[in-house]
């Protein structure tokens, strides 16, 4: 079976996502990846910055691989952008904050 996170809040839609995805969103978060976890309100702002971080971090690397195509960059993941990829879950993280709501996954 394909593994998936889905990640909830009581203020929000739920934002499902591949384990790939979903493990590459709670490392930059700085979330182990596991099968179930929270995000508190505490939490939240630090994981929104450090997302949105990520996202500058992967599309300066990426402007820099389509300045000098004869570079190989390797940046992990694959072609679908990471703040597209990133958006979805960083939309639930602040309408949960808003509303003083954890997120929570795999429970």
């Amino acid at each position: 079976p394909i593994m998936i996170y889905k990640f909830k809040s009581q203020a929000a839609a739920d934002v499902i996502m591949l384990k790939l995805n979903g493990d590459q969103m709670l490392t930059i978060v700085g979330k182990e990846p596991s099968p179930q976890g929270i995000i508190t309100v505490a939490q939240i702002p630090v994981a929104i910055a450090a997302l949105e971080a990520a996202i500058v971090t992967h599309e300066a690397a990426e402007f820099r691989r389509a300045e000098h195509p004869q570079m190989e960059v390797e940046v992990e993941g694959d072609s679908v952008d990471l703040r597209q990829r990133a958006g979805p879950f960083i939309e639930l993280l602040r309408t949960s904050a808003q509303a003083g709501k954890d997120v929570v996954w795999g429970v």
